[in-house]
């Protein structure tokens, strides 16, 4: 097996060496891909790289962009300039990211299942219409001082199916969840698990249930934040595709990538008054969370609308046994 690593690292490295715009983001201890990490040109635009790691960069498009930034939750941050961009890029695990307490061993006996019900609707008005790399988090209890895993998240997604792609077939917007600790109110670490992602096109439910029950993620004593994050539009094999099915648009907030095919929006509710949700953008504002208020745009109409809250649900699994921490 480590003998076939090997041999597909070597063919990727003369494959992409054939490509002066494709590159490929590995993990510098195993030589595994890193999936999807953020490629950030350092001035409000940036890609994911896809699956396997690899991502375009026609430098003839960007010719004014003259830095990249490499970065993915887990690995350290690197940099290049466009006019010496490896290959093949190499990441450095971060361990100091590592968390402890909140993936833990397999849990054996009884468990009660609650559900922390969506909030779901059809009003275009009051929903969040995403761009690419925007994330969207919500703050989540453990109950009862007891071991409390994640078992499912309940993800209101709809679909705004009049700037679908006439006569083009199915399409697909691609997202990610990402977990992390609470610092104090926000949005603190990122907290270290294996990758979910899930791609969701115009067909599917409004509430979209899916099940990380296997990811075995406890909340801690101090809750979590679950984060929501578009990373772009899906191909007809649920492939990540770069920005081109993206039309882009100029705004006082800088370039918006709208989807051609498909534009998720995110239901937003007013029923949680004490309850705050955060967004940010990873491209921008230094990846500042902000919650969504006033603080975050005052033009904006859903704000003012007041419905200000993502209504992500939970199923979660309550266990018998004291919590140890």
């Amino acid at each position: 097996m480590k003998l076939n690593v090997h041999v597909l690292f070597l063919f990727l490295l003369i494959s992409l060496s054939g490509f002066a715009q494709k590159f490929q983001v590995i993990d510098a201890e195993n030589k595994m891909p890193v999936s999807f990490a953020t490629i950030s040109f350092g001035d409000g635009r940036g890609t994911f790289a896809g699956e396997d790691g690899v991502f375009d960069f026609p430098k003839e498009k960007y010719a004014d962009i003259d830095s990249l930034h490499i970065s993915a939750i887990g690995f350290k941050e690197q940099g290049f300039s466009t006019q010496d961009i490896p290959a093949i890029i190499t990441l450095l695990p971060e361990a100091s990211q590592l968390t402890e307490v909140i993936l833990t061993a397999p849990k054996r006996g009884k468990y009660k299942t609650k559900k922390q019900k969506p909030t779901t609707h059809e009003d275009i008005h009051t929903s969040w219409l995403p761009t690419v790399e925007s994330e969207v988090a919500v703050f989540f209890e453990r109950l009862e001082n007891k071991p409390t895993r994640i078992a499912k998240l309940l993800l209101p997604i709809n679909a705004e199916t009049q700037y679908k792609s006439k006569g083009k077939g199915n399409f697909a917007t691609i997202f990610r969840i990402q977990f992390y600790q609470n610092d104090l109110g926000l949005p603190g670490k990122p907290i270290i698990h294996e990758k979910i992602v899930f791609a969701m096109d115009q067909d599917t439910e409004k509430v979209f249930e899916l099940d990380i029950q296997s990811k075995q993620i406890f909340i801690p004593e101090e809750g979590i934040f679950a984060s929501l994050q578009v990373l772009g539009y899906a191909d007809k094999n649920g492939k990540l595709v770069q920005s081109k099915k993206y039309r882009e648009i100029k705004t006082k907030r800088g370039i918006q990538k709208i989807s051609t095919a498909f534009r998720p929006l995110l239901p937003f509710t007013n029923e949680f008054p004490s309850q705050k949700t955060y967004v940010r953008r990873i491209f921008l504002n230094n990846k500042k969370w902000q919650v969504f208020d006033e603080s975050y745009n005052e033009n904006s109409n859903l704000i003012k609308t007041g419905f200000r809250h993502y209504g992500m649900g939970t199923v979660l699994h309550i266990f018998e046994e004291k919590y140890n921490h």
